[in-house]
């Protein structure tokens, strides 16, 4: 657990992978989360296993109110994704405290960049240093359709 000041009071974050709620994760981000409607817990699940996970724990009753996981080789690429926030917490800085933190944490690593696809929340991820592309031209992705 780790003690932050950009956090209200009353709330930490916490890298310890044995404090994820999967099912609340998973609850989140399948049934209100655009970019994994639908996701089943299986595929979540393993995607929590193979992540660097990030928990934002309200301190009085142990509860998970917010998630961030990374896809890294701890080394030269991070990918931040799954970024979720509670309805019931919104609007308290924890979005951006959670993410604030993540970008501490791989720096710590000497990663040279970290990738995130977002819908609608560029305003959450600019202020943490987050911007476009500079010459997308040069991305490319391959994509599996899913059945």
């Amino acid at each position: 657990m780790t003690a932050d000041p950009r956090l209200p009071e009353g709330y930490a974050i916490s890298t310890d992978p044995a404090r994820t709620d999967a099912a609340t994760v998973h609850r989140w981000l399948s049934t209100d989360a655009y970019w994994a409607l639908g996701r089943a817990r299986e595929t979540q699940d393993k995607a929590i296993a193979g992540s660097l996970n990030f928990g934002v724990y309200d301190t009085v009753t142990g509860a998970q109110v917010a998630y961030a996981r990374v896809v890294t080789d701890r080394a030269t690429f991070a990918w931040l994704c799954d970024v979720y926030v509670d309805p019931a917490v919104r609007g308290k800085g924890l979005g951006t405290a959670l993410v604030t933190a993540v970008r501490d944490e791989v720096r710590g690593y000497g990663v040279r960049r970290v990738l995130l696809a977002t819908h609608d929340a560029h305003d959450v991820y600019a202020p943490i240093g987050f911007r476009p592309l500079k010459r997308p031209d040069q991305w490319m992705a391959l994509i599996f359709e899913q059945a």
